[in-house]
């Protein structure tokens, strides 16, 4: 996971405490991070991203997408450290959050030629006023340089700050070959509850009531790879660890992975690469493997579960399940109880449990 990344998934996660986090610690503006404070005073019968907020959203798009990737943080003003530069000092919420966030989605494809079609917006918290914080997620851009259209220069991150490109960076910018990008995409959901009779046992506790087996939780979905590119995928691979299962009795099994070679790793680890001579073609979808979680109602830990899926030339993508263990035990009583909409808590099983980047 990249630093942008790392750092987008962390306001998803903890929300407006991150940010609180920044201030404390006196955060400084880096090279995949920028605060900004949205335009204030704005009235009703503004309808688009005022100016200023559209010149910063433009330059970031540029300098990000054309270095390593970053993140805006909209809502926070910053302060000058002679030493370290500007650094976050306190939070300015954004005036009514959904309409800014609108604005936003709008406006970026305008933003900058070729326009950026990755970036993505995400509210980190919102109060009772509808104020609040926005965090825009720039990953690195797989096209050829970006120009912003506020100036019409191309810029680039320089420390803390995007800066036009030089010429010879510019020349080796258009020399950029397009790469693939192999979005994951998580398919063939199902959640059901099994009895653990002898057609399905997965494991033995002495039950003094055979006649009565005990239920568990069967979760399962297929993993794909996407080519989401103009360009031929190789050697696409798939990494997925369980570091934590919950339970001795909880399990994850996969299956069906033709096409492949499985390498060697431990126990509770899946390797897998494509042969040679498999190449993906632009717009085409494989099938890694299909994978089995079993979750018993004998949960004593937290369960972790990682994947990351990519291809030669590509950039990774994460991907992670994790239940702590009072959930995870309160979510496969829920379930075996069968008393609600199956839909819903299917629902929460692949909205709040799965996490990733896609």
């Amino acid at each position: 996971m990249s630093r942008a990344e790392d750092i987008f998934q962390k306001l998803i996660y903890f929300g407006e405490d991150a940010i609180d986090d920044f201030i404390i610690n006196r955060q400084a503006e880096e090279l995949f991070l920028d605060f900004k404070q949205a335009t204030p005073g704005i009235g009703k019968n503004v309808t688009s991203l005022p100016r200023d907020d559209r010149k910063n959203l433009a330059k970031c798009i540029s300098g990000f997408g054309n270095s390593e990737g970053g993140v805006i943080i909209w809502g926070v003003e910053c302060s000058r450290d002679i030493d370290i530069g500007d650094v976050a000092k306190a939070k300015v919420k954004v005036h009514n959050v959904h309409r800014f966030l609108s604005w936003l989605e709008n406006a970026i494809s305008g933003c900058t030629i070729p326009s950026h079609n990755k970036v993505r917006n995400h509210i980190v918290s919102i109060d009772e006023n509808g104020d609040g914080f926005i965090a825009t997620y720039i990953p690195k851009s797989e096209i050829s340089p970006l120009m912003s259209t506020v100036g019409n220069s191309i810029y680039i991150r320089s420390g803390s700050n995007n800066v036009p490109a030089p010429y010879s960076v510019i020349a080796g910018m258009f020399g950029r070959r397009p790469q693939p990008n192999i979005e994951p995409i998580i398919s063939d959901r199902k959640l059901e509850v099994m009895e653990n009779t002898a057609e399905n046992k997965i494991y033995d506790l002495g039950q003094k009531e055979p006649d009565k087996p005990e239920k568990y939780v069967r979760v399962s979905f297929s993993i794909h790879g996407h080519n989401d590119s103009s360009v031929i995928a190789r050697e696409l691979y798939l990494s997925c660890i369980t570091e934590h299962y919950g339970s001795d009795h909880n399990k994850v099994r996969f299956s069906s992975y033709n096409q492949m070679d499985s390498i060697l790793g431990m126990n509770n680890q899946l390797n897998l690469i494509t042969r040679p001579e498999l190449r993906l073609p632009p717009r085409s979808t494989f099938k890694f493997t299909n994978v089995e979680i079993i979750l018993t109602q004998h949960t004593y830990d937290d369960f972790l579960f990682d994947g990351i899926i990519g291809a030669d030339e590509a950039a990774p993508h994460d991907f992670r399940i994790y239940i702590n263990k009072n959930t995870l035990r309160s979510f496969v009583a829920r379930v075996i109880k069968g008393d609600e909409d199956e839909h819903l808590i299917y629902a929460e099983f692949f909205t709040d449990f799965l996490r990733s980047d896609f």
